[in-house]
């Protein structure tokens, strides 16, 4: 099997996958349970996920592995099983994923602040280390650092990917509109900066999830390439903002909203396209069959 990288050289459009907590929770997941002790513990439902997915048309898949550090693990007194949680996170997803097909394996932030002086850069790094092992030995061979918003925390995790594996790096970051129209994280940070900022860690690709639906994130996407230059960019929109509904989070995007705002992804500079928040297998096969498509 090709690199992704070595795949996107070559001109082509590559599909990512879709949410997971939400599949989690429908698979009877309790709030208050670690969602990550799940692939030791409930193998065959966190393998369905997957699975589905690549049905669906997906060429990579992620990992339930998004909370799988020491630090998120310690609140459910698990940080000494991380390596063994993340092995396991990332040999499921490589179940359903093949040999033919990129498993992207999952790394959340820590919930850790360096600003604050609540953890150190080297305790940061071990933690990161530690983890992306885990999902190397498992099987990954590239990782997705999602959902970060601080640059010092996501430029430690690839460095640490960078030093510790021969995985590939795939870092992206949640923005939202500002009152002045352009796009911050909740720490400030521009896609410009951070685009600049993870190339320069070592990041091999850069991108956004989550935040918004897939109509908005063009706009993201085209700041990320003013920074980006000629790195490949990934995005995981969610489907739509969600509403609350009878006390249940509606997520309004259906799968053929999400396929018709392809075209102007693919415009603004994206590469890997997929679904965060709120999306289903319905919408990456909406997705896929767009891009199919286009191959």
């Amino acid at each position: 099997m090709q690199t992704i990288i070595k795949q996107l050289q070559g001109g082509v459009t590559l599909v990512s996958d879709g949410a997971w907590g939400t599949f989690l929770q429908s698979h009877g997941l309790k709030p208050g349970e670690c969602p990550e002790l799940w692939c030791i513990e409930h193998r065959n439902e966190v393998l369905a996920i997957p699975r589905s997915y690549i049905e669906a048309g997906a060429d990579m898949v992620k990992s339930n592995s998004f909370g799988a550090n020491r630090f998120k693990l310690e609140f459910f007194g698990l940080e000494k099983r991380a390596l063994e949680i993340n092995r396991a996170a990332a040999a499921i997803s490589r179940t359903a994923a093949g040999p033919d097909r990129h498993v992207i394996a999952s790394v959340g932030p820590t919930g850790k602040m360096l600003l604050t002086g609540e953890v150190t850069e080297e305790q940061l790094y071990d933690a990161f280390a530690e983890q992306f092992r885990g999902l190397e030995e498992g099987g990954a061979d590239a990782c997705c650092i999602e959902t970060f918003t601080a640059l010092d925390e996501a430029t430690i995790a690839v460095k640490a990917a960078k030093a510790t594996t021969r995985i590939e790096i795939i870092c992206t970051f949640t923005f939202s509109r500002t009152i002045n129209g352009d796009y911050r994280t909740m720490m400030g940070i521009s896609p410009e900066a951070m685009a600049r900022g993870l190339i320069e860690a070592g990041a091999d690709i850069v991108g956004a999830n989550c935040g918004m639906g897939f109509a908005q994130m063009a706009e993201v996407v085209a700041a990320i390439s003013r920074g980006a230059c000629a790195t490949p960019i990934l995005v995981h929109a969610n489907a739509g903002l969600p509403k609350n509904v009878n006390g249940v989070d509606i997520f309004p995007e259906t799968p053929e909203m999400a396929a018709a705002a392809v075209p102007a992804l693919l415009k603004a500079g994206a590469r890997i396209i997929g679904g965060c928040c709120g999306t289903t297998p319905a919408h990456i096969a909406a997705i896929a069959g767009y891009i199919r498509q286009v191959r």
